[in-house]
């Protein structure tokens, strides 16, 4: 199953309905409402119908945090998908899921060759092939499928990273890798934007990315759950700009196995349902790895088999911040 998030209007603004996605019906269902006309088929009164709808998809990751029966509740309702669905055309998306809490990571070995090579100017420090590390980041700028994404003055290098998006079902602390992935509800794409020059500038701070990433998260268009994806091994990818294909990648050469990612991410500290752990970029899955870099107006098409394509379009103007801080002295000058 495909499951996503869209925006309605509603009497008290945008509203945010959790749908299935049925992308080879060109159409999108409302679980919600598909689930209480199920609930009413089946001898449920009007009210009684709505208030357990309301309850199982009124927060997709709440809905993952139920379990077995949040799908099967999915899956029934799609018993009256007919009188459920929308246009997938029409509608309105937002990112995938709001996550509790955004992890990335960096597993590919073509990725951290050509990063560290066309970023760092440098061989990758010994320390990725040590652990699996991660980074954290907000869950205030994330993006859906079609939605514009902000193009910040004090950069010239916005770039973008295609990744799978690991998308937590159950909790769990400190597990290994034999048991991680059975906590795993689906993936989706993620799309970890990055400000390369930026990048260049907070690393020697030595408190990890801040702008030059939490500007902005792609999640979308939707999660597959994992009963569709057997293998995550072997998937394809593809980057497009502006209709032109800039890179074909595929889901191998890991230094950590996703099941090795996951347990990491775990160990002491735990994960919940909902959670996004970033697979990190594919190999060319990244315009600094081609020495290529989006432009305002941009569109960006990110594709991953199994899942779908998740489209963005770069605003057309650049945004300035309304403040910006001046350079202090710096106490340890030579003389």
């Amino acid at each position: 199953m495909k499951l996503g998030r869209i925006a309605i209007d509603g009497p008290d603004g945008e509203e945010i309905r959790v749908v299935a996605a049925e992308p080879e019906h060109d159409r999108v269902i409302d679980l919600k409402r598909a689930y209480a006309l199920s609930l009413q088929k089946g001898g449920a009164t009007v009210e009684g119908a709505r208030h357990l709808a309301h309850a199982t998809f009124r927060d997709l990751t709440q809905g993952i945090s139920a379990g077995d029966f949040f799908l099967d509740a999915a899956h029934r309702a799609l018993d009256a998908a007919d009188d459920a669905a929308l246009a997938i055309a029409d509608v309105s998306w937002r990112a995938a899921i709001k996550p509790p809490v955004i992890r990335d990571s960096l597993t590919f070995n073509g990725h951290i060759k050509n990063f560290f090579g066309n970023v760092m100017k440098t061989i990758p420090t010994r320390t990725v092939y040590e652990r699996p590390g991660y980074f954290k980041g907000t869950t205030s700028t994330i993006y859906g499928h079609d939605q514009t994404i902000p193009y910040p003055a004090f950069t010239e290098q916005l770039d973008y990273e295609l990744e799978i998006g690991y998308i937590v079902g159950m909790p769990g602390r400190s597990l290994t890798p034999e048991n991680s992935w059975s906590h795993v509800f689906g993936i989706t794409i993620f799309n970890d934007w990055s400000l390369r020059d930026v990048q260049k500038l907070e690393a020697p701070i030595g408190m990890g990315a801040q702008h030059s990433k939490d500007f902005a998260y792609g999640i979308g268009p939707w999660i597959t759950t994992l009963d569709e994806i057997p293998s995550i091994i072997g998937l394809t990818g593809q980057v497009r700009v502006n209709g032109e294909v800039w890179s074909d990648t595929k889901v191998e050469d890991f230094i950590w196995t996703p099941e090795e990612t996951v347990a990491y991410a775990s160990v002491l500290n735990g994960i919940q349902p909902g959670d996004l752990i970033g697979s990190g970029t594919m190999a060319f899955g990244a315009g600094v790895e081609l020495g290529r870099f989006l432009q305002p107006g941009d569109t960006l098409e990110l594709e991953l088999e199994g899942v779908g394509t998740l489209r963005n379009r770069i605003a057309a103007e650049k945004e300035s911040p309304a403040w910006w801080p001046t350079p202090q002295p710096f106490p340890f000058e030579e003389n």
